[in-house]
């Protein structure tokens, strides 16, 4: 987990114990339908493109900001996709800290700009279709992208 201002100054003082924490991700799409994700620098596994919220930040700000720091280009339009909390979003990082992600899941085809990725956090970016995904992937975003392709069954 990428150590925030916020979400470090709370780590220093409550340790590795589980903490509920807000935030946001984004599916970016292409016009053909694929999703965007990031392999992570902590875990190596694929993964939506977000994070955790700083005091005063709306989820659309957050999800925003995310996307800007990890791979350098702006979003458009939002889509809200999903509210999402409980188990199935408890997380330890490598480093032991614990997590219970709560938060928005957005979606957009809206993209501006050229990718300039954040060697910190983002290893490799690439485009997947969703009957395509790439392993090992974080449970959450494949909770988000199950979501997705329910939609899109309507």
């Amino acid at each position: 987990m990428p150590a925030g201002g916020y979400l470090e100054e709370l780590r220093r003082a409550v340790g590795q114990r589980a903490l509920i924490v807000p935030g946001a991700c984004v599916a970016i799409r292409d016009h053909a339908g694929r999703v965007l994700l990031h392999r992570r620098t902590d875990d190596g596994s694929w993964d939506l493109i977000g994070g955790s919220m700083e005091p005063g930040e709306t989820f659309e700000q957050t999800a925003r900001r995310e996307v800007r720091e990890e791979i350098g280009v702006e979003l458009g339009d939002l889509e809200p996709l999903e509210v999402y909390s409980g188990p199935a979003f408890f997380h330890t990082y490598p480093t032991g800290d614990e997590v219970y992600h709560v938060g928005v899941a957005f979606q957009t085809r809206d993209m501006r700009g050229e990718f300039r990725l954040d060697p910190g956090e983002v290893a490799e970016l690439e485009f997947f279709a969703l009957d395509a995904l790439p392993g090992p992937l974080q449970r959450g975003a494949r909770h988000h992208l199950e979501e997705i392709k329910r939609r899109e069954l309507r």
